[in-house]
């Protein structure tokens, strides 16, 4: 029983340890980060390509002639987005998932919008925004794809001013092509199609009219002018990513980015790369076939700050009257779980389930992520789902929970010996123990038994916490009642009587219904225990309720639904077991008499 006690109070430690890291130094580090950077004000720069052509000194048109830089820079950001979206020519993005519009200045992907996520809870909220254009300010993002080279004539690039053939509408049914032709003679023509999800894919076709081999490197880049405004905690990743050859899965922080300035894998054939957010992403997937390419991350702090994933692809020649196709994909849209994984194998782009972070219990977390949505099609509620699968985890568990419950009921039977052996060796630790083990031994007990329902519940917690806080079907999932997001805290808190009192409430004050029932029943499933001997233990299993409560408070409603339902099986299950072993239910007893010796205290 010593060992059971000291290894929840270690538990609860450490569980405690990593909420206070997170309040008191992650939260308050990450509001500095957004005031710092709703703060910064900074003439626009565009980021330079992979290779570094800004296509400066490009030849200006003559007949067909379209491969050729803008005339008009904004000094500084700050555009709103729609005259941002109405400088420029545009063609339409509508599909069931996506709405929007490419930008014809670069052929850019910079308007993408998700037309079914929405900002809040309610239906009629703004939908997300993913992509912006440039102008915007420091919520620009947009993806590109242009070519490299020398001795080719200007090349398509950011200043590109592509043309549109027919006024078109870019659905899963209607793709675009777009057109561009340098002096020297070599027409650029992309056509760009979307399913009815997230994927794009850019065919380009480069013909060479000209009298003169033309050597290309073609390009892609993510780029995107900020961090996230509300980065997530220690939980998930957030960042530059990619899967590449052999280097495997990359994730640089935008903290390491900073620092850095500048990462680049080794040279690949295969692979991805991107940046993600908690639930939304982006990732370019180069083209198949024509060699390798180099990946890069990077960052740049001078004039207006900018992150970048790119690749550039090795030289390619193209003969004098010759052609060259290459395909390239490009998502841009929710990490939905079955979108990712689906476009994995049916487009064969390896690794790419990677792009959504199922942590270091992933062997966990992803089965109990498709168990819950399983049970989800069938109830059309996440919340039953998980308690359902609390219920399923419990029978798994049942063997493991038996044995130690048994092991905890004999522990009661012989606690008149300890307790004479304590009063026989009180100054003798070392015999005391000894005794005691001699006693375990005689009588079959495993005093560590008890330990082990909390043991294989700590893991299950977590993947529980992670599969909540990552996977975007859990976002605005409702339950029943006030409970109307799964993934985000309960609303309601007992200090302004769930609402009666109209006042704003800080953060740590806002504890609601379920967190308190949370502690009731951890609070009753600790006294179904005996009362520890020391008063230090004593103390902390009274207290460790209550501050649970409060920590809980802030964590994902789904999951403190979740360890309420757990506690309350626990407690059934615990009486039961007990009960049918002869152990005494001391719940009543320890009850009543720690109200005693807080009136007698009083």
């Amino acid at each position: 029983m010593e060992n059971s006690r000291n290894f929840l109070i270690a538990m609860a430690l450490s569980i405690a340890v990593l909420v206070g890291w997170q309040f008191l130094v992650v939260n308050p580090r990450m509001e500095a980060e957004r005031v710092a950077a709703q703060g910064q004000e900074a003439t626009l720069q565009t980021p330079t390509t992979p290779a570094g052509t800004e296509q400066e000194g490009a030849v200006s048109p003559a007949g067909r002639e379209s491969v050729v830089p803008t005339t008009q820079t904004p000094a500084v950001t700050g555009q709103t987005r729609e005259a941002a979206l109405g400088s420029s020519p545009r063609i339409a993005i509508d599909t069931p998932a996506l709405s929007g519009s490419i930008n014809l200045q670069g052929a850019r992907l910079d308007d993408l919008r998700l037309k079914n996520y929405h900002e809040t809870v309610d239906d009629t909220s703004p939908t997300i925004v993913l992509l912006s254009p440039e102008t915007i300010g420091s919520n620009a993002y947009f993806l590109e794809f242009g070519y490299s080279g020398q001795g080719a004539g200007a090349l398509p690039g950011p200043a590109t001013l592509w043309q549109a053939e027919g006024n078109q509408t870019l659905t899963p049914q209607t793709p675009v092509t777009l057109t561009a032709t340098n002096e020297a003679g070599v027409t650029f023509a992309r056509q760009i199609s979307v399913d009815g999800e997230s994927m794009f894919t850019v065919r380009d076709t480069v013909r060479n009219e000209s009298a003169a081999p033309v050597t290309i490197s073609p390009y892609g880049r993510a780029v995107r002018f900020s961090k996230p405004e509300v980065a997530a905690a220690f939980v998930i990743f957030e960042g530059l990513i990619g899967h590449l050859g052999e280097d495997g899965l990359q994730e640089v922080t935008y903290k390491k980015i900073e620092d850095e300035g500048r990462a680049s894998p080794a040279k690949t054939d295969t692979g991805w790369l991107g940046i993600t957010d908690k639930y939304w992403a982006t990732a370019l997937v180069p083209a198949e076939g024509i060699g390798t390419f180099q990946p890069n991350f990077r960052y740049s702090a001078e004039g207006r700050a900018f992150y970048q994933s790119d690749y550039l692809a090795d030289p390619i020649t193209v003969q004098p009257g010759a052609s060259l196709d290459t395909t390239t994909r490009a998502f841009a849209g929710a990490k939905v779980v079955d979108t990712i994984t689906g476009y994995e194998k049916s487009q064969r782009i390896a690794h790419f389930g990677q792009l959504i972070d199922w942590g270091w219990f992933y062997f966990i977390t992803e089965p109990m992520f498709h168990v819950i949505d399983f049970l989800y099609r069938f109830t059309g509620n996440f919340g039953v789902a998980i308690l359902l699968v609390t219920v399923a985890l419990k029978l798994i568990f049942f063997p493991l929970a038996s044995k130690s419950y048994r092991s905890m009921a004999k522990m009661k039977t012989v606690q008149p010996k300890i307790a004479e052996l304590r009063e026989k060796y009180a100054d003798d630790r070392a015999k005391q123990q000894q005794e005691m083990m001699r006693i375990y031994k005689e009588e079959k007990i495993n005093p560590a038994a008890g330990c082990w329902p909390v043991l294989v519940q700590i893991p299950v917690f977590f993947a529980l916490y992670k599969v909540l806080y990552v996977t975007i079907e859990m976002r605005h999932a409702p339950f029943f009642g006030w409970i109307q997001d799964l993934a985000a805290p309960d609303p309601t808190s007992v200090f302004n009587l769930f609402g009666l009192i109209p006042i704003t409430l800080p953060h740590l004050l806002m504890v609601g219904v379920w967190p308190i029932l949370m502690g009731i029943t951890m609070f009753i499933q600790m006294k179904l225990n005996p009362t520890p001997p020391d008063p230090a233990q004593q103390m902390i299993f009274t207290w460790m309720p209550i501050i649970f409560t409060f920590m809980l408070a802030s964590f994902p409603a789904g999951l403190v639904i979740y360890w309420t339902w757990n506690n309350t099986l626990s407690i059934t299950q615990q009486s039961v077991i007990m009960k049918r072993h002869g152990a005494k239910i001391e719940l009543w007893d320890n009850l009543r008499d720690t109200f005693r010796r807080k009136k007698a205290s009083g």
